[in-house]
């Protein structure tokens, strides 16, 4: 893994991948979070600071169609910071978001 991985994004841009990931994973399991898919998945990750890798931690938690529609409500700012690290950790451009 690249050392940019591991480098921490500003804290509005942590924040921002947080919140929106949070939204996303309501989203994802709407059905009032019957099975408590959604809440597992928040609480693993909604008080983790902005520390070594836990930017990526918070974007590797969803598949590759969840990481495309996560890329659709960020920032490009954050999209950015994202896909930096997924090239400089060798990804390949159509796993870019």
């Amino acid at each position: 893994m690249s050392k940019l991985y591991y480098t921490p994004p500003s804290d509005n841009i942590f924040n921002e991948l947080k919140a929106q990931a949070i939204f996303l994973w309501k989203e994802i399991d709407s059905d009032n979070d019957k099975y408590g898919y959604a809440t597992e998945k928040i609480n693993s990750f909604k008080d983790i600071k902005n520390i070594g890798d836990n930017f990526m931690y918070i974007f590797a938690m969803f598949d590759i169609n969840n990481q495309k529609k996560l890329g659709l409500i960020i920032s490009e700012e954050c999209k950015l910071a994202i896909n930096e690290r997924l090239i400089d950790g060798g990804s390949l451009e159509y796993l870019l978001i």
